[in-house]
């Protein structure tokens, strides 16, 4: 894992990969938008032509600007960051197993 990693440049490394919660939300509405608006096109003009291939053709290239416009984690996406909270200092007995020990105690 280290030595693909290390194969990528820095460059590529830091660009951002990640979307915020809203920025997911209007990417979703952006991408069935899109969807819904070449397809009924599509279905107008092939319906007007009489060919069910100009609607499959129309409907892939709403397929394709909508991945285009909705996949990459373009800035517009990425408006209302999470601010995390600290992590709590762990005091003795805090961990994962600690309900697990206290358990078999009591049975």
């Amino acid at each position: 894992m280290d030595f693909a990693m290390s194969l990528v440049p820095d460059s590529i490394k830091s660009l951002p990969v990640y979307m915020d919660f809203d920025g997911q939300r209007r990417a979703e509405k952006t991408f069935q938008i899109i969807i819904v608006l070449f397809g009924f096109v599509g279905f107008v003009w092939g319906y007007i032509c009489q060919q069910f291939s100009q609607t499959m053709y129309i409907l892939l290239a709403g397929f394709a600007l909508s991945c285009l416009l909705t996949l990459p984690p373009w800035p517009m996406y990425r408006r209302k960051p999470l601010q995390w909270q600290k992590a709590r200092p762990r005091a003795d007995g805090d961990g994962p197993n600690t309900q697990q020990k206290s358990k078999k105690k009591n049975k």
